[in-house]
């Protein structure tokens, strides 16, 4: 199982953005993204450091493995 990078909020967001999902607004707290053909939006927080259980989180949401988020996430 490939281990969840350490990204803050806006980095967890340009890996969202390199696998199809796209910024619709941001408040100051949480980035919301959305995808063409995709039901759920992603509300990513914007901290310096995302929680590991809410990186999951998101990712189970984008419909993504684990492996697949690390692998985008370089």
């Amino acid at each position: 199982m490939a281990r969840l990078p350490r990204l803050s909020g806006r980095e967890a967001v340009r890996v969202f953005e390199s696998m199809g999902w796209r910024k619709v607004r941001q408040s100051s707290s949480h980035i919301i993204l959305v995808r063409e053909g995709h039901q759920a939006t992603l509300s990513v927080p914007d901290h310096k450091e995302v929680a590991v259980g809410t990186l999951r989180s998101l990712i189970r949401s984008a419909g993504l493995t684990v492996e697949e988020f690390a692998d985008a996430a370089g």
